[in-house]
């Protein structure tokens, strides 16, 4: 691949030189707070000047950034003035309060530590390298749950609502000359009419707030490369590439732009059109990608204005493998690059015990997918949150399928005409932040019934808006909250689901449309001294030692090698990466520090069931 340059060096020393000597008093003070249960990358956080530093962004990548993240001023709870939609800031003095972003207040890693806070208010200042100058500059978030108004120089930037999608605005015109002063306020009442998922008033864990990933800057020209869609077309041996262009002096239907593929330094093909269209760029032979064989092509996008001039340039990259239903033996099936592939895989909660949202590091963010591909699973399902961008790119990178959820709004029966909207806008934006991600298979919408509405006709639009992927609109369709109507199969989209714990027996057929899946199953226990979450920890079943658990595990995967031989299933979901605060079922302790089965056991009978299900590829209707 293209080297993705994280950082220039430059960039970087700028960066640093943001954290005051306050801050770093503080930031060493904050430092000795104890963790009810460290992981081992919670000191390496808690020590950083530039936590989580690495560049935000991989799918479209410019040299020139500035990562914000360190030590903000903060001001938060009930009590401080509403950060919900305001119109001017609050005031900021030397003895304010730290935090330490991209960490939410409620995580021992931001250095408050307190439980949810409602009204959330940050401020630091930065100055621009004198580089930026005749540069428009765009402020990146990668998300602030819920409710976010940022301001500039005390004026207004701009507001954005939503949890678990990225934003940016463009802050050129209220920057002054050297030192510059920002401002966030953000909002989240926590009350179940927002997408929330685990994090909301009925989830199971630590509920959070504010902003929990990075935040940046970063100059473009007046004309810039804004969105980027790629879609690789294996049947076709070409990549669809749609650029939208922003800006605000030259006119986007006036500029072109140009797609280059490279496989490593050697360049396969390019194409040229006009920003705003797509087009097509050919890929003879085209190397596919898979769990077993992550081969990414890089891309290099340029936009040049109507008279040639060059006025931007990226870099990204993407994946050749298309995602399909089809008819194996006669049983419908998913199949990946032409082939079913049984997909095996974790719920993957992504919640961390210094971080809670938040992965305190990047090597901590690759860990899960590490240890996920070395036992020997070919899948994960990202349950009820999205990650950072990096999180996908290392799925990417490393080869792991990914079933990404929409977090659950709990009540979308109150107030419809908001709760429901916010669901579908926020719904969109997930599927358009993650479409270029080639890990990314499946979309689903609603989990086990929680906050489900209109099923049907969201499952038919995710489809519409997204054809290239899978939908199971309802995994898990014959599990309910007491509190609600259950919705129970939809009967449309791509899967019939269900969860049986313990299972696997009593999982889901195949129709005459639909593949079968096993969305979520086991959930069996084991309690280890001194790696538990200081609460009463609960399982589905328990088992006493590490031996008995893996021996356990072993006999669930050979019942699901019967169900995917004999019964049409395709798809099995085990619950789950790790634990998570109460709940005992991981393979991995909620610290990440022990490994729960013998590895190598659990990677061979994971191993023998895919291969088991390669064997069943046989003519496809």
């Amino acid at each position: 691949m293209l080297k993705h340059i994280l950082s220039l060096s430059v960039m970087l020393a700028a960066s640093l030189l943001f954290v005051t000597q306050g801050a770093k008093a503080q930031l060493a003070s904050s430092s000795i707070q104890r963790p009810q249960l460290p992981t081992r990358w919670t000191k390496v956080a808690l020590k950083s000047a530039l936590p989580l530093g690495e560049y935000p962004r991989p799918q479209l990548q410019r040299s020139e950034w500035l990562c914000l993240n360190g030590m903000w001023n903060y001001r938060g709870g009930q009590s401080v003035a509403s950060a919900n939609n305001p119109t001017h800031t609050v005031e900021f003095s030397a003895t304010s309060e730290k935090i330490r972003v991209p960490y939410c207040p409620e995580s021992v890693l931001s250095g408050v530590h307190r439980k949810q806070e409602i009204n959330m208010w940050y401020q630091r200042t930065f100055t621009l390298p004198a580089s930026w100058n005749g540069k428009q500059v765009l402020l990146h978030f990668g998300a602030v749950d819920h409710k976010a108004t940022v301001f500039v120089n005390g004026q207004k930037a701009g507001s954005h609502a939503g949890g678990y999608d990225a934003f940016c605005f463009d802050i050129t015109a209220l920057l002054t000359k050297g030192e510059n002063s920002l401002v966030v306020a953000a909002y989240d009442a926590n009350d179940g009419r927002t997408p929330s998922g685990k994090n909301g008033p009925r989830g199971d864990y630590t509920f959070t707030s504010g902003i929990w990933q990075t935040v940046w800057l970063e100059p473009v020209n007046a004309q810039y490369i804004q969105t980027l869609r790629l879609l690789p077309d294996l049947a076709g041996n070409r990549l669809r590439v749609e650029v939208k262009a922003g800006g605000t002096s030259i006119a986007g239907e006036a500029a072109s732009v140009t797609a280059v593929v490279l496989d490593g330094k050697k360049e396969v093909a390019r194409a040229e059109a006009k920003a705003g269209t797509a087009f097509y760029v050919p890929i003879a032979n085209p190397k596919r990608w898979s769990p077993d064989s992550p081969f990414l092509y890089d891309v290099k996008l340029i936009l040049k204005t109507a008279n040639g001039q060059v006025s931007d340039q990226v870099t990204s990259y993407m994946g050749m493998r298309d995602v399909k239903l089809g008819k194996v033996n006669g049983v419908v099936r998913p199949l990946l690059n032409g082939q079913f592939l049984m997909q095996l895989g974790l719920l993957d909660q992504g919640y961390w015990p210094d971080g809670i949202l938040t992965a305190p590091t990047e090597e901590a963010l690759k860990f899960d997918i590490e240890y996920t591909k070395k036992a020997g699973y070919n899948l994960i399902r990202k349950h009820m949150k999205t990650e950072p961008d990096r999180f996908y790119y290392w799925a990417d990178k490393l080869g792991l399928l990914v079933w990404q959820d929409m977090p659950a709004i709990w009540y979308p029966d109150e107030d419809t005409l908001t709760t429901r909207a916010t669901f579908r806008n926020e719904l969109k934006a997930i599927i358009d932040q993650h479409y270029n991600s080639p890990s990314v298979i499946a979309w689903v919408p609603f989990n086990e019934n929680w906050g489900a509405f209109d099923v049907i006709s969201i499952t038919d639009w995710v489809k519409q808006y997204d054809p290239s992927r899978l939908v199971n609109g309802n995994s898990g369709f014959n599990n309910n909250p007491s509190y609600q109507k259950a919705y129970g199969d939809p009967r449309n989209g791509d899967f019939v689901d269900t969860h049986i714990y313990i299972g696997p027996d009593g999982a889901s057929e195949p129709d005459e449309k639909r593949a079968a899946s096993l969305g979520e199953f086991g959930g069996v226990g084991l309690f280890v001294r001194g790696h538990m979450w200081p609460v009463e920890n609960n399982a589905y079943a328990y088992e006493p030692t590490k031996a008995a658990l893996t021996d356990r595990y072993v006999l669930l995967l050979d019942q699901v090698e019967q169900l995917m031989r004999y019964r049409g299933l395709s798809v099995a979901i085990y619950t789950q990466t790790t634990d998570v605060e109460h709940e005992v079922n991981g393979v991995l302790t909620y610290d990440r520090q022990v490994e729960k089965m013998n590895t190598d056991q659990v990677r061979a009978v994971n191993q023998a069931v895919i291969q088991a299900g390669s064997t069943l590829n046989g003519q496809k209707e």
